[in-house]
């Protein structure tokens, strides 16, 4: 309606339009940019999922899955008493194969003292004896190895016992060196060397050899 003449003043509108409200054109353009940078990125996230699906994701699932059900079969196939033979496919990886030690009464040990100290040799056969050990020679190192030992010592022995009289008499010294030398018989030399300060504690060195005699399952195999 037409304002009256009474009122309004200058400002009264006159004649017989009405006057228009503008639009907010800012506006209008801005709603649609939005949209615009909305849809590409659902685009761009679809983009990924589709690569996930046809590359790395679902290969990496099928790669679990497949170690799953190896393990399993493995196992199921362990429990039916499969014949098998080690490392065929369907028989599940166990501990390494148990070291055939010799029994510390079936090894024979030469006590040799290559320090300044008296009666070191003569002690540490006592101690080896009471634990079960066989004592050969008791003296003073030769001279190749007389004064020469800075470590707690040198293990001897043929090289068919590195992997047997060595190792067990390595249990009861653990830093003492196993070192094969040209010999024969399986008869070895524990030469004590200036850093010796006794031998291995009696349960550690039954541990040590629990433990060569029962080694640890290689890395990845199924538990």
């Amino acid at each position: 309606m037409l304002t009256p003449p009474e009122m309004g003043g200058p400002y009264r509108i006159k004649g017989t339009k009405y006057p228009r409200m503008r639009r907010n054109r800012r506006r209008r353009k801005v709603l649609p940019l939005l949209g615009a940078v909305l849809a590409v990125a659902v685009a761009g996230w679809g983009t990924v999922q589709l690569v996930d699906v046809f590359t790395g994701g679902e290969e990496e699932k099928t790669v679990r899955a497949g170690k799953s059900e190896d393990c399993g079969a493995r196992d199921t196939g362990a429990k039916s008493g499969e014949g098998r033979k080690p490392g065929e496919p369907g028989r599940p990886e166990r501990a390494g194969k148990p070291l055939e030690l010799p029994a510390p009464a079936r090894v024979e040990v030469n006590v040799l003292n290559a320090t300044t100290r008296t009666g070191l040799a003569q002690k540490t056969a006592d101690e080896l004896e009471k634990r079960g050990f066989k004592i050969g020679k008791v003296a003073n190192a030769p001279a190749q190895y007389d004064k020469k030992v800075p470590g707690a010592g040198v293990l001897l022995g043929a090289p068919a016992t590195v992997n047997g009289e060595l190792k067990v008499l390595g249990a009861q010294l653990a830093e003492a060196k196993p070192k094969a030398v040209e010999r024969k018989g399986a008869v070895v030399d524990l030469i004590i060397g200036d850093g010796f300060r006794g031998l291995t504690k009696p349960a550690e060195a039954k541990a040590a050899l629990k433990a060569l005699a029962t080694p640890s399952p290689k890395p990845g195999a199924c538990r």
